[in-house]
């Protein structure tokens, strides 16, 4: 695994980053959600239509009680495949929307699975994602973010934004 980009070419890359959805709102509840430890439907909801519209109608089969417990076992949890694979068990939950509850609400640093952020990665996409595709992928990620003092949020901006530009349809 390897950037299709310089790594010092990192915080450039992301400060061109343009996302076509609204993410103001989103980026609100982290500091709530790290203080509360679980999400709430409402909150849950926000995550997923911004992630994935499509499939963001499926969280409305949730209760609330329901996303409440899981969302704070994931967050609780030291276990790193629990963390993620509990997530997937949630309606209108899928690994890349598990991935942005991780890497917006988790302590730790995660990544975003995202067809984008993996062509940047020079990794292709899978046709099911797994506990073995994901773990050596957030690593990968960590160690770029660290070894180039970079939030997470920063570097998966630039990921995206590259593919973005330099990715043929």
């Amino acid at each position: 695994m390897n950037l299709r980009f310089d790594e010092s070419q990192i915080e450039r890359i992301a400060s061109q980053y343009e996302y076509p959805r609204e993410e103001t709102d989103l980026m609100q509840l982290p500091e709530i959600i790290q203080h509360n430890g679980f999400l709430n439907k409402e909150q849950l909801q926000l995550v997923a239509k911004w992630k994935s519209p499509r499939s963001a109608k499926h969280v409305e089969k949730n209760t609330n009680e329901y996303i409440k417990d899981v969302t704070s076992f994931a967050f609780s949890t030291s276990n790193e495949r629990s963390r993620i694979e509990s997530l997937v068990i949630i309606d209108g939950v899928s690994w890349p929307t598990a991935s942005v509850l991780l890497h917006l609400f988790h302590a730790d640093p995660y990544p975003i699975l995202d067809f984008r952020a993996l062509w940047s990665a020079n990794l292709e996409k899978p046709k099911q994602y797994s506990y073995s595709f994901w773990q050596p992928y957030v690593s990968f990620c960590r160690e770029v973010a660290k070894r180039n003092n970079v939030s997470m949020r920063e570097l998966d901006r630039a990921m995206w934004q590259y593919s973005k530009e330099n990715q043929q349809a």
